[in-house]
C-alpha cells in the first residue's frame, strides 16, 4: 500500500471511530414549543419552589425528571408570560384564574401565548402542590364527595387513569369542583384549562410525554398508575374546602 493510501486509510478509519464514540441522543419527546433552558425572566410571574426534594417521589417519578419538568418546561411558561407583560402589564395585575376565564377577551396578538404559557403555568402550579411525599388518603369532605360524584376510590381511579390515557397527545386530566362541590373528570389538550371555561380545578395529572418519558417511554398507563403514589391527599382536602368557599384560585 503507497504512503498517500495509507494516509487516506488511517484518517478514514480515525473518523469512523469518532462517529462511534460519539454520544448517541436519547430517545425522548421534544420540548414543547415555549420550553427553554434560559431562567424566567424578571416579573410579576414567579415559578414556585418545589416544596419537596426533586427525587422525594422514586422510584414513581425520577429526579431527573423532576428537575427538568419544574425547571425547565414550567420555568419557561413563566418566562414567556413575563416577557409578555412587558408590553400588556394587565397579565400581570389580574388574577390568573380571571384572565384565564376570560381568555377570548384578550387580543388575538397576545391570545395564543397567554392561552399556552398561563395555562401551563396554572396547570403546573397546581400540580406541584397536589403532589408530595406520604400524602395519605382522602378523608372526610372530599372523601365523600368521591364516593358520591366518582363511585368511590377505585371507580375513580380507574375512570382518572382511562380518561388520562385516552387524551390524544398532549394534554391533561384533571377533577373538576362545582361550587356546590360536585366532582367531574374532565380532559384538556395541550395546556388548556377548566378555567378557561369558567371552572375549578381540584386535581389534576399532566399526561404530556415530558412528565414520564425518561422513565416510561411510552407506557402512559403505567406512570398514571404510578402517580397515585405522589398525591398528597391533605392539599387536596384545602383545595376541596376553598372550592366550596369560592376562594380557589389556579
Amino acid at each position: 500500500m503507497s504512503a498517500l493510501s495509507r494516509r487516506h486509510f488511517m484518517t478514514a478509519a480515525a473518523g469512523l471511530t469518532a462517529v462511534a464514540a460519539a454520544p448517541r441522543s436519547v430517545f425522548a419527546q421534544a420540548a414543547p414549543a415555549p420550553a427553554a433552558t434560559a431562567p424566567a425572566a424578571t416579573g410579576p410571574f414567579v415559578l414556585p419552589p418545589l416544596t419537596y426534594a426533586t427525587n422525594a417521589f422514586e422510584p414513581h417519578i425520577d429526579a431527573r425528571t423532576m428537575e427538568i419538568h419544574h425547571d425547565k418546561h414550567h420555568a419557561a411558561y413563566v418566562a414567556n408570560m413575563n416577557a409578555a407583560a412587558k408590553t400588556n402589564p394587565q397579565l400581570g395585575t389580574t388574577p390568573i384564574e380571571n384572565i384565564l376565564g376570560n381568555i377570548n377577551a384578550l387580543d388575538d396578538g397576545i391570545k395564543f401565548t397567554v392561552r399556552n404559557n398561563l395555562g401551563g403555568h396554572a396547570n403546573h402550579t397546581m400540580f406541584w402542590e397536589i403532589m408530595g411525599p406520604n400524602g395519605g388518603k382522602p378523608e372526610g369532605e372530599v372523601l365523600a364527595a368521591i364516593t358520591s360524584d366518582l363511585g368511590g376510590m377505585e371507580k375513580f381511579q380507574t375512570d382518572f387513569n382511562a380518561a388520562g390515557g385516552r387524551q390524544f397527545g398532549s394534554g391533561w386530566v384533571f377533577v373538576t369542583v362545582s361550587k356546590a362541590g360536585k366532582l367531574a373528570i374532565e380532559t384538556r389538550p395541550n395546556q388548556d384549562s377548566p378555567l378557561m371555561d369558567g371552572k375549578r380545578v381540584l386535581m389534576g395529572n399532566d399526561v404530556w410525554e415530558h412528565a414520564y418519558y425518561l422513565n416510561y417511554q411510552n407506557r402512559r398507563a403505567d406512570y398514571l398508575k404510578a402517580w397515585w403514589n405522589t398525591v398528597n391527599w391533605a392539599k387536596i382536602s384545602e383545595r376541596y374546602a376553598a372550592a366550596k368557599a369560592g376562594t380557589l384560585g389556579v
